[in-house]
């Protein structure tokens, strides 16, 4: 859409008479133009093509495809390295929970037992013991008698 209004002439001229001085005042009516944006546009779309060629006409290269799979087999191997972990972790928690397992069922026996014996009757064991006897000989000492 234009500014320009066919009924009207584009060049003008104004005549204003100030006092004893006249001016002329011209005016020049320009018509637009989109010529400009279409040829920007052109060139645009011409670009956009040049640059989707020069990414889609060059086929990988046999280097390329090799450091891609390399990459993927670090990826794979990472995520191997990664899952060993976590179930060592696991082992090691569900070892843990073994031993903290044993360790209460040991308390729990030793507490069960120390009760059992408080709960229990003393026991009281008799016999008869000889009464000692007292030696009827006299006891001997010499020089020559062992002294221990």
């Amino acid at each position: 859409m234009t500014q320009h209004d066919p009924d009207l002439d584009p060049v003008r001229e104004t005549v204003v008479t100030r006092g004893p001085v006249i001016e002329t005042v011209e005016t020049v009516v320009v018509r637009e133009s989109n010529t400009g944006w279409w040829i920007a546009g052109i060139l645009g779309g011409l670009v956009l093509i040049a640059v989707l060629w020069i990414l889609f006409s060059r086929a990988p290269t046999p280097a390329t495809e090799d450091a891609l799979l390399e990459a993927q087999a670090d990826a794979v191997a990472a995520q191997a390295q990664a899952d060993r972990a976590a179930v060592a972790g696991q082992v090691a928690g569900a070892q843990a929970s073994v031993d903290i397992a044993r360790a209460d069922a040991a308390r729990a026996a030793a507490e069960a037992r120390t009760a059992e014996a408080q709960a229990a009757e003393p026991v009281v064991i008799e016999r008869t013991v000889p009464a000692p006897t007292v030696p009827t000989a006299p006891a001997v000492v010499s020089p020559t008698a062992p002294q221990n």
